[in-house]
């Protein structure tokens, strides 16, 4: 696309709960996401992976949606992760998005049966039609057990007009330039697996999907700056700094680094919803050395407090 909806830095927000009761803390979800747009976050995407939505009940999840999208407030672009295992539910959690005045859907094939190729056109058909709002595909082999390479995707795109956004989480940086390449250009593609962001950048990526600006904003948008313009040995350098916190928030999984890191910061935003446990003692003081070696030398050029 020429002018995607998204671009730059699209950054996910955990879903906080409240220590004592385990309910979603929307107090708390609303000073996030505030963190998150006046850090300079191009756009916010709420109620992924990171946002544990699989965990929510539905009356959580519509709060979380509804909260979210006021709190930004038009500020930034949003999209809203729909993704829910039945096509019924998606069709839901798209119509909700959309009153609540989202700028796109993203849906991940959320599923427990492999679907065939025709289960996946009916579903992303049937999402698409339940609103006017354009629809990010969101690859990920990693959660989903569903790997969707570029011609799979090309081809649900054509039969799709609203489909017009592919988040690609599989690390292989090739299908970057594959997607763009195979759809003459209408299909923008975005980057969710975080060590390979600059290399997506590279083959043209429009955004990079992530939950880092919840911890380190300031290095992630310095980082998009450097690419964006050219700089690559200012941006090697910051990727290079910046690796051993992106690959350990990673490997060690999302909600529990990051809602870990929020409370290294005292930013505490609950703990992970079972049956998901929060960081070992050891893994939280590994993660607290990383964040204090960035923070000791925060990367200049990016205006706000934190790391």
């Amino acid at each position: 696309m020429a002018n995607p909806p998204l671009a730059g830095i699209i950054s996910y927000p955990v879903t906080p709960f409240d220590p004592v009761t385990g309910e979603v803390d929307l107090a708390a979800l609303r000073r996030l996401t505030g963190d998150l747009v006046d850090a300079g976050s191009h756009a916010v995407a709420p109620l992924g992976s990171t946002g544990e939505s699989a965990y929510l009940r539905e009356v959580e999840w519509d709060a979380v949606c509804e909260t979210t999208l006021q709190t930004v407030a038009g500020r930034v672009p949003t999209v809203v992760g729909v993704s829910h295992w039945s096509t019924e539910g998606t069709v839901r959690r798209a119509r909700v998005a959309a009153r609540h005045g989202a700028t796109a859907v993203m849906v991940l094939p959320q599923v427990y049966w492999k679907l065939t190729e025709t289960e996946l056109v009916r579903h992303y058909t049937a999402v698409a039609a339940a609103t006017d709002l354009p629809m990010m595909l969101y690859n990920n082999p990693g959660t989903s057990g569903v790997d969707l390479e570029p011609e799979a995707v090309v081809a649900l795109a054509r039969e799709i007009p609203n489909l017009t956004m592919v988040k690609e989480s599989s690390g292989d940086v090739t299908r970057f330039r594959a997607i763009r390449e195979l759809s003459d250009g209408a299909l923008s593609v975005y980057n969710g697996n975080n060590p390979v962001a600059l290399e997506a950048f590279r083959s043209g990526a429009a955004g990079w999907c992530t939950a880092a600006p919840c911890l380190v904003p300031r290095w992630i948008l310095e980082l998009h700056a450097a690419a964006m313009g050219g700089d690559r040995e200012r941006a090697d350098a910051l990727l290079s700094q910046l690796l051993p916190f992106l690959k350990f928030i990673l490997g060690h999984g999302l909600p529990r680094t990051v809602k870990a890191g929020l409370g290294i910061q005292g930013r505490g935003v609950g703990r992970p919803r079972p049956p998901l446990l929060p960081l070992s003692g050891e893994e939280t003081e590994r993660l607290r050395e990383i964040l204090r070696l960035l923070g000791s030398h925060p990367p200049a050029g990016v205006a706000g407090s934190a790391v």
